[in-house]
């Protein structure tokens, strides 16, 4: 079993740190980490195109890159690594990645780039920041990974988990629950500054409270101590409302049409 790990912390982050060391004490399984040189949260899935990366190594035998968690993960799957990883493992994240923040996360990112090489994929993040109890989530971490591993989960196909684990002791955390994102108010406005020039600077604000956090939601299960894991898909089509557009797109088609005619007479 080899498993890829990644984050958007950085490769020098507490919550890399103690995953890796978890992940590490399984029995025939073999680790390497590729993360970037410095913070990249909210990074998402970008990928870095117009300029280039370069990979250093720590004295810890951690590979660094100057790029995204996305970049991390794709030039490890592409030619870095020399071989296909069974698992890729993101985090641990330091603070919560639920409702909308999947979206922008940098650890979702990481996770779902492997994901998108076929491989199964795991985000792991804990619900409040400056990891407390960081410790006994790493240990949550090592005890899903086993579990998977012993229920021959990992290999068969596929799929991407977002897992948030509450800052609690090992003993006192809840069960683990399968839940769906929950969803945030709009984000804090934006917060405004005047550099020493003159110039306006632009802060983006903070994210917004919940919205949705409703029974079977990650925010609900976290905040009743549960490990909240949530299956994900990459296909953003909205297949609720294809009949709704097929027939609206028709009816744009026909006036468009309508006034190409009178454009040209």
């Amino acid at each position: 079993m080899k498993i890829l790990i990644s984050n958007d912390d950085g490769y020098q982050a507490p919550g890399i740190i103690a995953l890796y060391e978890a992940l590490s004490a399984i029995d025939g399984v073999d680790v390497d980490v590729v993360a970037p040189e410095h913070n990249n949260s909210a990074k998402s899935n970008a990928l870095t195109l117009h300029s280039p990366l370069y990979v250093h190594h720590a004295a810890n035998g951690f590979r660094y890159v100057n790029g995204t968690p996305a970049d991390c993960v794709h030039i490890a799957m592409t030619g870095l690594l020399g071989y296909r990883p069974n698992l890729v493992v993101s985090g641990i994240n330091n603070g919560a990645n639920m409702g909308d923040d999947t979206i922008y996360s940098g650890t979702v990112g990481a996770a779902m780039e492997g994901f998108l090489f076929g491989v199964p994929a795991i985000a792991f993040s804990q619900v409040e920041r400056n990891w407390g109890e960081l410790q006994s989530a790493a240990q949550k971490a090592r005890q899903i990974v086993q579990q998977m591993m012993q229920q021959q989960l990992i290999g068969a196909s596929p799929w991407l988990l977002n897992v948030n684990i509450p800052n609690l002791p090992l003993e006192q955390m809840g069960q683990v629950k399968l839940c769906r994102l929950g969803r945030r108010h709009s984000a804090e406005p934006v917060i405004t500054q005047v550099n020493p020039r003159g110039e306006t600077m632009y802060w983006i604000g903070s994210a917004g409270a919940a919205k949705d956090d409703s029974e079977g939601t990650d925010f609900h299960a976290t905040a009743h101590g549960h490990v909240s894991m949530t299956p994900l898909k990459v296909d953003l089509t909205d297949h609720d409302h294809l009949v709704y557009w097929a027939q609206t797109a028709s009816r744009l088609d026909t006036a468009m049409q309508g006034v190409q005619k009178q454009e040209m007479a």
